[in-house]
């Protein structure tokens, strides 16, 4: 059947092709639109937009008893309704066994952004300098400093803050002078929100209202985890890329898989794409790589040529490496008696630093998680870690006692308040993705990615030091730490496998986020990172985006 998108796409050679559109993508091609760049974004999900039909304002989940796997036709397209990955990922390092999962990741307009709990906010300085931060991290791959300092990105912090509209309030641990962030009103705290933040003061730290890219009309629910069914979220869909088609004449092509490049010894000569089981190429003056740190080192390294013969982009042999996802745990915390009612605890409210750099050790932030999934997703998630973990022999035991623990579940989710602790993650060259072989785990589910990730002593020090100091803060409180932080599948904050540096020799990406060797091809999703930093990564996504998008215009 004839499409006439993509006839149109055919018949042009584009200024930039933008393959991915969540926050680096979305922003990159706005900007570059707004500059008058010829501009299509290729999604590989579903376009969302304009009153597109969409699972929104709940998890898939929730229609699917709790499971978070699709493995029958009606999940999968739940799934790809909600804009959900639907990727299998085979994890190689779960204690010496393999087990398949599919990432908590978005696909489809906006990315993961269109997901996201929209907290957006700065890296430290520090983050700038990772060497310093951890003299006894021997084995972790970290330089002296990025390729660009805080000072250089902090103009489009500032940008970025604007343009996706955040809320909040300064924290007073940094050093950014008066009115330099960019940050609109919050909504007032809640009653718990209130004593949260109360409590947090009377224990000598420093909490703040949290950076959030959110609107928070009548009625706003969070919508962290799904799809927002109002003009509330600002993801990049929203606020970047439905301005570029509507307004600046970029075009979109969903459903859109991008397969391979093609590539001589400089330069991307084709985009080759599936959509509809028609297979095709693209051309365009610029390719810009934007479909995040998972699938983005996987087409580089599935681009094989002779002139390329590990990969395109891959003559450090670091494409895919020094993988970083964050080491999350939540802190379930009962309301104070003086909160009476309703507690209200859909919102990311607050924020404190004070454990980021503590104790001579560099750790993280701590933030509102916002509500808890649905009591069954939780549920059958504990089910999964147990045979994951090796341990299935205790799922029946959890069947049996399913009517206690589905009440308790019910009760934390609908009256607890969670903050999480973000650990910042660090990069080891093996710790890494790379495309699978195919072949099935014990389960009989064929992966399509591989991933391979342990934790260092070093590291597991550092999640034992957050977790006594948020012990310490919370004591004479009733509270339930929910660990997360030992498991691979809690992948949402990937970053690091196509790292940006100075030497061709120990990075995929120059200061300006071109592939090292390549004229035409730049990488701005999380993939660009050369550490974690110890907070979300969408702030500092967007910024460099733009920051790429008007060094690409000067060229």
């Amino acid at each position: 059947m004839a499409s006439p998108e993509l006839d149109a796409a055919l018949g042009e050679e584009w200024d930039a092709i933008v393959i991915g559109t969540g926050v680096g993508g979305s922003t990159l091609g706005y900007r570059l639109a707004q500059a008058g760049w010829r501009v299509l974004f290729c999604e590989r999900g579903r376009s969302h937009l304009n009153g597109a039909v969409a699972e929104s304002g709940a998890y898939p989940e929730e229609q699917l008893g709790g499971s978070g796997n699709p493995t029958t036709p009606r999940a999968t397209g739940l799934f790809r309704a909600a804009g959900r990955s639907i990727d299998r990922i085979a994890d190689t390092a779960a204690n010496g066994r393999t087990t398949t999962f599919v990432p908590f990741v978005g696909s489809g307009t906006g990315g993961s952004s269109a997901l996201y709990g929209m907290a957006m906010e700065r890296f430290f300085p520090s983050d700038f300098a990772p060497r310093a931060a951890h003299p006894q991290a021997h084995d972790a791959a970290l330089d002296d400093a990025w390729p660009l300092g805080y000072d250089e990105l902090a103009p489009y912090y500032g940008m970025a803050e604007a343009l996706f509209r955040v809320r909040g309030s300064a924290d007073p641990l940094r050093a950014d002078p008066p009115g330099s962030l960019r940050l609109l009103e919050p909504q007032a705290l809640t009653p718990g929100g209130a004593e949260l933040f109360d409590f947090l003061s009377g224990r000598g730290l420093h909490p703040y209202r949290l950076p959030m890219a959110c609107e928070f009309v009548p009625g706003c629910r969070g919508c962290q985890g799904y799809l927002c069914p109002s003009a509330c979220k600002n993801d990049a869909a929203r606020i970047c890329l439905a301005p570029a088609l509507r307004e600046h004449g970029a075009r979109l092509l969903d459903d859109c898989r991008v397969v391979r490049l093609e590539a001589d010894r400089q330069r991307v000569t084709g985009v080759v794409c599936v959509r509809e089981g028609r297979r095709f190429t693209l051309r365009a003056r610029h390719v810009v790589l934007a479909a995040g740190a998972l699938q983005t080192p996987r087409l580089l390294l599935t681009s094989t040529s002779p002139d390329w013969p590990d990969g395109l982009a891959n003559r450090s042999g670091l494409v895919g490496r020094h993988l970083m996802r964050h080491y999350v745990d939540l802190y379930s915390i009962e309301p104070a008696r003086s909160v009476d009612g309703d507690p209200e605890n859909r919102f990311k409210e607050l924020a404190f630093n004070d454990f980021y750099a503590a104790d001579g050790m560099k750790l993280g932030s701590v933030q509102s998680f916002g509500r808890l999934p649905p009591a069954e997703m939780l549920y059958a998630s504990l089910r999964q870690d147990l045979r994951d973990g090796g341990l299935p022999w205790l799922a029946p035991l959890l069947g049996v006692a399913r009517p206690v623990l589905m009440a308790l579940l019910g009760r934390m989710v609908a009256r607890s308040f969670v903050l999480a602790t973000t650990l910042e993650d660090l990069p080891y060259a093996d710790n890494r993705v790379v495309p699978a072989a195919g072949a099935p785990d014990a389960s009989g589910d064929a992966a399509d990615l591989r991933l391979e990730y342990r934790i260092r002593r070093y590291d597991v020090q550092r999640i034992a030091s957050l977790r006594d100091a948020m012990r310490r803060v919370l004591a004479g409180r009733r509270w339930r730490l929910i660990k997360q932080a030992e498991n691979n599948q809690r992948i949402a904050h990937v970053c690091g496998t196509c790292r940006f540096g100075s030497d061709p020799r120990t990075s995929v990406l120059d200061r300006d986020n071109r592939a090292h060797g390549i004229e035409n091809l730049h990488i701005v999703d999380s993939s660009f990172f050369p550490t974690s930093g110890g907070t979300n990564p969408s702030l500092t996504i967007a910024a460099n985006a733009l920051r790429v998008a008007d060094r690409l215009a000067i060229r």
